[in-house]
């Protein structure tokens, strides 16, 4: 297997499902060139380096080029090369006349140092914090310092590698101007990006509940129950700022069980009349079905009763979420978890019925027409298809929210 790594790049989305490492950047070549003719790539196998031959003319080469996609990618790892390379010189130039006292316009670099924190560049504010340390205790917007403004802005990278630093002690004591600390930043709702990529508003409460418990988790407790000038705590500010998130996070779990619930209902609806009028009927002498014999029949009653009693479940968990409190708490896990049941359990039935469905269809029809069977279930699966992979999505996302690693680093300890 042949793996081509490109991990420099950070925030490079390829179409390959291999990322490329062994183009060869040569600083002095334009942009639009090719530095080389053959491409060196990594064997995973071996971890020898392997060469693509040469293509044999210059059209042929820049064609293969476009369509593989080398070329754009050879251009934007210059491009990330270059940036890296002005990024050092800046921020060594910087680091110089900061400390000898000659830094001219310092408020630039400071508002520079926010706007990085504020879009997750954190390139930009690793380097110039490796550069200068002093920076780490500077006051940027608002009397705020950078593991401050890193939790404002919801960006997870960059507080975990500040946090990760020997001054972490005193960076969490800060209080901006307005007296708000660490954990009041959580509490605050801004214009993040981060944010704003969590779909949905009950899983964008959750991530805020999230960011707001483990800051918490860090801090000392006097800092937790301190006040701000408009006599808030931390936990005052958080309910106050996210008034409006919970309704919006109400309203879509509400509408999101709602559709749930109508799926699971008519699914309970089938599956019941189907117990009592199974394929072929009943002998009208016994009364019995007329397949009882055949083995595919035994079958067909078990995933009966599955998908039966599986989509009974799922509507009951969709009615539990319909029917909740809505408090601030129940973001965090409650609510995801009663949601990840119910489409766990709706999945399993709709599972099972189409399984129901094509061992009736085998049973009533293989015996004169069993080249209907494959594509009557084929087209049947169409519907049932599109719910899951839309449904599916939010699921996924919900899962991975509520049980896998969250916001921060493992090694980061909680108090």
């Amino acid at each position: 297997m042949i793996v081509l790594n490109l991990s420099d790049c950070h925030g490079l989305k390829i179409r390959w499902p291999f990322l490329l490492k062994g183009i060869r950047i040569d600083p002095s070549a334009p942009a639009n060139s090719i530095a080389t003719d053959t491409l060196n790539i990594v064997n995973i196998e071996n971890g020898q380096p392997n060469q693509v031959p040469p293509v044999g003319s210059v059209p042929a080469k820049s064609i293969v080029s476009k369509l593989l996609g080398i070329k754009q990618l050879y251009d934007m790892k210059k491009i990330h090369k270059q940036s890296e390379e002005l990024l050092s010189c800046m921020c060594k130039e910087i680091s110089e006349s900061s400390q000898t006292g000659q830094l001219k316009n310092v408020g630039v670099v400071y508002d520079a140092i926010s706007r990085a924190v504020k879009n997750g560049i954190s390139e930009f504010v690793f380097k110039i914090v490796e550069m200068d340390p002093s920076f780490l205790g500077n006051r940027y917007r608002n009397s705020r310092n950078i593991l401050m403004l890193a939790v404002l802005y919801r960006q997870s990278k960059i507080f975990n590698h500040i946090y990760g630093l020997d001054e972490k002690n005193a960076l969490t004591s800060y209080g901006d101007r307005n007296d708000d600390n660490m954990l009041h930043m959580a509490g605050m709702i801004e214009d993040s990006t981060m944010l704003n990529q969590i779909s949905g508003a009950a899983l964008q409460m959750q991530r805020e509940l999230q960011w707001f418990k483990q800051v918490a988790g860090i801090l000392n407790p006097k800092i937790i129950e301190s006040i701000n000038r408009d006599g808030l705590t931390p936990q005052e500010l958080f309910a106050k700022n996210h008034e409006n998130m919970i309704e919006k996070g109400e309203k879509w779990m509400k509408d999101t069980a709602s559709s749930c619930t109508v799926v699971g209902a008519l699914i309970v609806t089938i599956m019941f009349s189907v117990a009592f009028m199974v394929p072929g009927g009943n002998d009208q002498t016994t009364g019995f079905p007329i397949f009882l014999k055949k083995r595919l029949f035994m079958f067909f009653i078990i995933f009966d009763a599955l998908s039966l009693s599986s989509s009974s479940t799922s509507v009951l968990m969709f009615l539990e979420i319909l029917t909740s409190r809505y408090a601030e708490e129940d973001f965090l896990e409650s609510l995801p978890r009663k949601m990840i049941i119910g489409l766990l359990v709706l999945f399993f039935s709709i599972a099972t019925m189409m399984i129901a469905f094509s061992i009736a269809l085998l049973i009533m029809v293989r015996d004169q027409y069993s080249w209907m069977v494959i594509p009557i279930i084929c087209l049947a699966c169409v519907p049932v298809t599109i719910f899951i992979s839309i449904q599916s999505r939010l699921l996924f996302k919900m899962i991975k929210s509520t049980y896998f690693p969250g916001i921060f680093n493992r090694k980061i300890e909680l108090r």
